[in-house]
């Protein structure tokens, strides 16, 4: 069900080159919809060739208002610095409906500083609000182990036994889109997660199986990983203090994250939000095995 200016203009895609992104993006244009494609560096950003492509910077609002004219929903992902000067930005353009890309982490309340922030700003704007938490990427596997299992079969683990429910882009993606697309799903909050619980081992596992290679899996101590990490650099050298306790998820260092239980919202899957199914982790391996092999 989509109501009457859902139609009048194009859906802006804010963070449209990252995965979760060009996945709403094509979801949005295979659902017959005009969508405008935010880019820092429009030039490189390789979109489907209906999608219009426009330049912008949640760093920067100002730079957004061509971006923001004429459209009537948003798809924002966090930037808590700018992130009252965006949402002025988008009231004023007409804008009425926005879908947040936020984190299960807030659902923990782990995450107070980033997305939170975010969260919080959109929904006392005074426009139609979306809430969608993923948990843990599926992605981040090949930003994490993808240069290690490339280069020599291996991956370098202080917590092999440490299990998690890792979702595929694709999933948070239809997750948007649906919201998007059907105005009752508007003050909606749903936290997603993958379908499978699985162990560091078994998705190293599950990976060795999508590219048909035996991987080895080096377990270290969390000093270890952290020296290993910190030197690959990337997405790894970023998130490594966070990634094995030596900081918690606002970054305040010796503070580690614990874990916490009786949540008051659910972690659902794909099929529990929308009905489709939930793509697996052996899913996710399998499409993204060039990750690990192609160097």
């Amino acid at each position: 069900m989509m109501s009457h200016s859902d139609a009048l203009g194009p859906i802006v895609v804010t963070g449209a080159t990252g995965p979760v992104g060009r996945a709403v993006v094509a979801g949005l244009l295979h659902a017959g919809r005009p969508v405008r494609a935010v880019s820092r560096r429009p030039g490189r950003a390789d979109m489907p060739p209906r999608a219009e492509v426009v330049a912008g910077d949640l760093a920067e609002p100002a730079t957004l208002e061509s971006a923001f004219a004429g459209a009537a929903q948003l798809v924002l992902i966090a930037w808590p610095d700018t992130v009252d000067g965006v949402i002025g930005r988008a009231r004023g353009a007409g804008v009425e409906h926005i879908v947040v890309v936020s984190s299960a982490a807030v659902t923990a309340g782990y995450d107070t500083s980033y997305n939170l922030p975010v969260e919080q700003a959109v929904t006392a704007s005074g426009l139609d609000w979306t809430l969608v938490r993923p948990g843990e990427f599926a992605t981040n596997a090949s930003l994490l182990w993808g240069p290690s299992i490339r280069s020599h079969r291996r991956v370098v683990e202080p917590f092999p036994e440490q299990s998690g429910s890792p979702i595929h882009e694709a999933d948070v993606a239809d997750v948007v889109v649906a919201d998007l697309l059907d105005s009752r799903r508007r003050g909606r909050i749903d936290t997603l997660v993958g379908p499978d619980t699985l162990t560091k081992r078994e998705q190293v596992a599950a990976i060795a199986a999508a590219i048909g290679e035996s991987v080895e899996l080096a377990e270290v101590t969390a000093e270890e990983a952290r020296t290993f990490y910190r030197a690959q650099g990337g997405f790894a050298a970023d998130n490594a203090d966070f990634l094995f306790g030596f900081e918690n998820y606002d970054g305040v260092a010796g503070a580690a994250d614990e874990p916490r239980d009786g949540l008051a919202d659910p972690y659902l899957t794909l099929a529990e939000v929308t009905g489709s199914p939930a793509r697996s982790f052996a899913q996710w391996a399998s499409e993204h095995a060039s990750d690990f092999t192609t160097r």
